[in-house]
């Protein structure tokens, strides 16, 4: 990464004799580190592409473009980047490309820019490795983001209509007749489809619950709070939520909580329509009557 930080490539002759670009932190035959640094040149030759003709977001270019492999002159193995080109007709195994460098360096994979085609006439430059920054790079920081689209199931539909009429619903299997929620569909005791709908009420039992304290990235508590797992009553499975409005070293096994709703008008059909559980007053739960669903 300092290399690419200073415009220059730099690969790793591994024991096999292999010069691979990127250096692989360890010798995949010896398995010991990586020592013998080679600078390769910025040019090289498309091994195998494909063609993308519409880019999404955060990939090297906005508009059509090719993912390549390309093995610089003087490495042995391929990297594969972004080439530039106007359509599919204008790349081909074997075209002679070179790197266009991003207008600013960081010392990532991304200070290349992509790749663009090379005059074949053209000498490809040479450089050492030995002549980088004495200024090492050692950290990259690399943004990840995930956009799941879900699609509910119909018995998961139907939860979620509830929630949004405040309103927590589960099915019963027709055979065991345990109650779950939020409904699976089908009772996974008995594969039977589970039907019947029934409607929960807001208040239940701890039966196990964590107190987080450790802080972590996105989080929305301050720690430390508690994690619980509460069995409604009526049902015969645990719901995962919140329990507030007690400390959280107080919070046990056993007690009875009731859901705190948020005001009405920002329902949604979402769980988080429940704000936290809290507790109710009543006395603790004997533990024979929860036993069964730790």
């Amino acid at each position: 990464m300092t290399g690419l930080r200073d415009g220059h490539v730099v690969g790793g002759r591994t024991s096999d004799g292999v010069v691979r670009v990127p250096p692989p932190e360890f010798d995949p035959v010896t398995h010991a580190a990586t020592t013998d640094f080679v600078g390769v040149a910025s040019e090289g030759t498309v091994v195998s592409w494909t063609w993308v003709p519409e880019p999404v977001k955060a990939q090297p270019l906005d508009h059509p473009f090719a993912w390549a492999l390309v093995k610089l002159d003087g490495a042995d193995t391929a990297i594969m980047h972004a080439v530039d080109v106007a359509s599919n007709d204008a790349i081909h195994t074997g075209m002679r490309v070179r790197i266009r460098w991003a207008a600013e360096r960081v010392g990532a994979i991304t200070d290349i820019a992509c790749f663009e085609p090379a005059d074949t006439a053209e000498h490809s430059e040479s450089f050492s490795a030995d002549e980088g920054s004495a200024e090492g790079v050692t950290g990259v920081i690399t943004p990840v983001s995930l956009d799941y689209v879900y699609a509910a199931s119909p018995e998961e539909s139907a939860f979620f209509r509830g929630m949004a009429e405040g309103r927590i619903l589960g099915q019963r299997c027709p055979v065991c007749r345990k109650v779950y929620v939020p409904p699976r569909g089908a009772c996974p005791v008995d594969g039977v489809p589970t039907t019947d709908e029934v409607e929960l009420a807001g208040s239940g039992t701890v039966t196990t619950f964590c107190i987080v304290n450790v802080p972590f990235l996105g989080q929305r508590i301050t720690p430390p709070y508690v994690s619980a797992y509460v069995l409604l009553d009526g049902a015969d499975i645990a719901f995962l939520h919140l329990i507030q409005g007690i400390d959280a070293h107080d919070v046990r096994m056993g007690m009875r909580v009731e859901a705190v709703w948020k005001p009405r008008e920002e329902w949604g059909t979402t769980i988080e329509n429940i704000l936290h559980f809290q507790p109710n007053g009543e006395p603790d739960a004997a533990y024979e009557t929860y036993e069964g669903h730790l």
